[in-house]
């Protein structure tokens, strides 16, 4: 029996090994190991790649998330006490980057069929100290639409993007900068380049990305000690930076990263197009869209018995998320809340393999195992 695992970074990475080597080698050999030529090229990459033009290298996408709240703080664009909507499906690390900062998030029900924020009740949660939205572009479909820049431009809301699933993604809609590319849609965007990312670093790494030149500077600072230049500290700041390796790694996938968004889209269509079990609810494709599926989820009622079945067959899956941030025991006081399509979604989705090295022929018997699951 052939045994498909979830994820082998491994084997992901392979065909990339002599070039990851030859980038190893090279900032080994440079003797600059920080804020060093690396960091600056994958910098200058990422902004023309995202339509911005500015971005930071940084430490994670943890700290890329928490950094843009900081720096509006200190740019005096946002205070303690102030709210940001922020979809209630999303992974916990959107809302820590929130409450990390004395800010409040306030939860939304997702789309059922995007998964991501549901435009249609972005409104009705807006008040007077409602200041920002954060869209995250969850699995690798753009968080965006037509509605969502409309609510955003009446109301005044300072737009971050949470795009550590999508980079590479483009939305239906336009952004405010006039392109439709995720991390240039609002006014910020965070990254996030963990291994297991489409475009993934050999540890943690992550990136801001602007047009505002003010809250560049201000990230930079924070990052880097809260410093504008050596021994002179403007802010309290952080220790956040990229290092030349992590860069360099980035700078040789960013080069594939093309390559792997043709693949995991065929993955996915071959996926939707074979998968035929009622019990099975595929994810939707958004032909004007770009997705790029850094998760292929299904959503299955009885998901304990599917993930039982397929791991049977040598079929390894995982979940994308069991439990939603407001059920997490580190926020006990939004424990009352109810959110009955979240909590639904957190019971049934589950996460089919789609990273390299499955193939097509893989995905179609992978879905050829789906289709005689039985409940």
């Amino acid at each position: 029996m052939k045994e498909y695992k979830f994820l082998d970074l491994g084997l992901a990475n392979k065909h990339l090994e002599d070039e990851l080597k030859q980038a190893a080698c090279r900032v080994i050999e440079s003797g600059w190991y920080l804020h060093g030529p690396e960091t600056k090229s994958l910098e200058k990459e990422l902004a023309e790649m995202c339509g911005t033009k500015h971005c930071i290298g940084v430490s994670n996408g943890l700290d890329a998330l928490r950094l843009i709240f900081k720096a509006y703080i200190h740019m005096g664009k946002l205070h303690e006490g102030d709210k940001v909507i922020v979809q209630a499906n999303t992974y916990i690390a959107s809302v820590l980057s929130i409450t990390d900062n004395g800010l409040i998030p306030v939860l939304c029900e997702p789309s059922e069929s995007t998964l991501n924020i549901d435009s249609s009740k972005v409104e009705a949660l807006i008040d007077d100290d409602v200041k920002a939205i954060m869209v995250v572009h969850l699995y690798g479909t753009p968080c965006w639409d037509e509605k969502l820049r409309a609510i955003t431009e009446k109301h005044h809301l300072l737009v971050i993007e949470d795009n550590a699933q999508a980079i590479g993604a483009k939305a239906e809609a336009v952004g405010i900068n006039g392109h439709n590319i995720t991390c240039g849609l609002g006014h910020a965007s965070a990254i996030s380049f963990y291994p297991t990312k489409n475009l993934g670093a050999l540890g943690d790494a992550g990136a801001v990305l602007t047009s505002d030149e003010t809250l560049a500077a201000a990230v930079k600072a924070l990052a880097n000690y809260g410093s504008d230049r050596r021994y002179h500290n403007i802010y309290q700041g952080y220790n956040c930076r990229l290092d030349e390796i992590q860069a360099a790694m980035l700078r040789v996938k960013l080069r594939h990263l093309d390559e792997e968004t043709e693949r995991r889209n065929k993955i996915a269509a071959t996926f939707s197009q074979h998968i035929t079990n009622p019990l099975v609810v595929t994810p939707c494709i958004f032909p004007g869209m770009v997705q790029v599926w850094h998760q292929y989820v299904v959503r299955v009622q009885n998901r304990d018995a599917f993930r039982d079945y397929l791991l049977s067959n040598g079929i390894h899956t995982d979940v994308h998320y069991a439990t939603p941030p407001h059920k997490q025991p580190c926020y006990a006081e939004m424990a009352y809340c109810q959110f009955p399509i979240t909590e639904k979604m957190a019971s049934e989705v589950v996460s089919l393999p789609i990273a390299s090295p499955i193939s097509i022929d893989d995905a179609i018997a992978i879905a050829d195992v789906i289709n005689k699951f039985q409940g």
